[in-house]
């Protein structure tokens, strides 16, 4: 029976922290906090449940997640988000790994809330997620703010039953904020990629997320709220591409402005030089 360490990011979560902390001490053995230095209750409850905790600069998602990993105990390590919680059959689940660990990495289905509502369809569910693993064959990767667990070559996954559950958002206003922060993210990390955008793809990239959420993935089945996150799905994707042209364009303005500068020098160089040569 292999022991499980729960490792959790957190800053300023003191509204879901507990129920996070709470829902994995039936299969945990260690709960480890990584916590970015929170100005909330955040601390005082976490120490309160009598987990591990530590204070670390936010390093960015991956980064961030993959330091939480090296503070754990055991190498097998169950790893959530402080906004998520295990369902009850997702834990009884857990609970037979730990008696009949057969393969290196686990999934299971994440079940999201929006807005006081579960979402059965869009891409918001089945929504799978790789969070129970074995440290030493995997960690976490991919592209920031969409981290996702990598393991190495070889390795099996197994999948679990029970969901996932995770409280996306409680009002509109919260979830506008957080694709105005994700696409920024999201922007920046393909700017660094050297990701192209031609204008055709602001159009056209969230025009297919839209169909492919509503339609494809059968959004329309949870009514309004599925006509909802399917159009902010594709605002986000707007955004992101609007954002990573505009990065793309200011670059191009810079480099304009250095090659300006540079003629610029350039020539006062060389008046500076015919001032010193001798007059007739």
């Amino acid at each position: 029976m292999p022991p499980i360490s729960a490792v959790i990011i957190t800053l300023n979560e003191e509204s879901c922290i507990e129920r996070c902390i709470r829902s994995v001490l039936t299969v945990a053995d260690e709960v480890v906090v990584v916590d970015s230095l929170s100005t909330d209750r955040t601390p005082e409850i976490c120490r309160k449940l009598g987990v591990k905790f530590i204070e670390q600069k936010f390093l960015g998602y991956i980064e961030q997640k993959n330091f939480a990993l090296e503070q754990a105990a055991f190498d097998h390590v169950l790893s959530l988000d402080a906004d998520e919680a295990l369902s009850e059959e997702l834990s009884r689940s857990i609970l037979k790994v730990k008696d009949n660990w057969k393969h290196d990495a686990y999934q299971f289905n994440r079940l999201n809330k929006f807005c006081g509502h579960w979402i059965h369809h869009t891409n918001y569910y089945p929504d799978r997620k790789l969070r129970l693993f074995d440290r030493r064959k995997g960690q976490w990767g991919g592209v920031n703010p969409h981290d996702k667990v990598i393991m190495d070559p070889g390795t099996t996954t197994g999948r679990l039953k029970g969901d996932l559950l995770h409280w996306l958002c409680e009002t509109y206003e919260e979830h506008i904020d957080t694709i105005n922060k994700f696409s920024t993210i999201a922007a920046r990390e393909a700017f660094k990629k050297g990701e192209k955008c031609p204008a055709w793809k602001v159009f056209y990239k969230p025009v297919w997320r839209f169909i492919q959420y509503y339609f494809v993935k059968r959004g329309f089945m949870d009514g309004y709220m599925g006509l909802v996150v399917s159009r902010n799905s594709a605002f986000l994707n707007f955004q992101k591409y609007a954002k990573l042209r505009n990065l793309i364009q200011l670059e191009k303005n810079n480099e304009k402005f250095l090659q300006a500068d540079e003629q610029v020098n350039i020539a006062q160089a060389e008046i500076r030089e015919s001032d010193k040569s001798p007059k007739e």
